[in-house]
C-alpha cells in the first residue's frame, strides 16, 4: 500500500505552521518590548522620528497650500469680476454650482473654495453668503475659503459675518 498525503492535509499543516510561527514571533516581540530597555528606546526613537517627519510634511503642505491660495486670489483679482447685474447673477450661479460639485471630492477642496470665493466677490451682501456657506459648505473647504478672504484685502464683510473660522 502506498501512502499518499492528501493536498488538504498539506494545506492544513502549512497553515498551522505559519500560524504557529506568527504567534511565536508575536510572543517574542512582546517579550522583547517588555524586558529590553534598548529595544523600547529604539521603538520610541522610531515613533518620534516618524511623528517629526509627518509634522514637517504637514507644515510643508500647508505652506504650499497658502502659496496656491495667494496665487489663485491674485489671478482672480487680475482677471476681474463682472459689473452688470445680469452678468453677476450668471457668474454667481456658475461659481456656486461648480463649488458644490467640487466639494464632494477631497482632492479638489482648494478649487471648490476658489469657486465659492469668486461667488462671494460678486454677491451683494457677502456677510449673508458667508453665513449660508457656514451652514452648507464642509469645514475643510470653509477653512480654505477663510484663508482666501483673509488674503483679499478688498473684500469687506459686514460685522454679522463673524462666523468664518480664520
Amino acid at each position: 500500500m502506498t501512502s499518499s498525503i492528501r493536498p488538504k492535509t498539506i494545506a492544513l499543516a502549512t497553515i498551522g505552521a505559519l500560524t504557529t510561527g506568527c504567534l511565536a514571533y508575536a510572543i517574542y516581540f512582546d517579550h522583547k518590548r517588555r524586558t529590553d530597555p534598548e529595544f523600547r528606546k529604539a521603538l520610541k526613537r522610531e515613533a518620534r522620528r516618524i511623528a517629526k517627519a509627518e509634522k514637517e510634511e504637514a507644515e510643508e503642505n500647508a505652506g504650499r497650500q497658502q502659496q496656491t491660495i495667494r496665487s489663485l486670489v491674485s489671478s482672480a483679482q487680475e482677471e476681474g469680476f463682472p459689473s452688470s447685474v445680469e452678468e453677476k447673477e450668471t457668474y454667481f450661479m456658475t461659481a456656486v454650482g461648480r463649488g458644490e460639485t467640487l466639494c464632494t471630492n477631497e482632492s479638489t477642496h482648494v478649487e471648490a473654495a476658489f469657486s465659492f470665493y469668486k461667488a462671494l466677490k460678486v454677491y451683494p451682501q457677502p456677510g449673508d453668503l458667508i453665513t449660508i456657506y457656514d451652514k452648507t459648505v464642509p469645514k475643510p473647504v470653509l477653512d480654505i475659503l477663510a484663508d482666501m478672504v483673509a488674503f483679499d484685502g478688498s473684500l469687506t464683510i459686514g460685522s454679522d459675518a463673524g462666523t468664518v473660522d480664520e
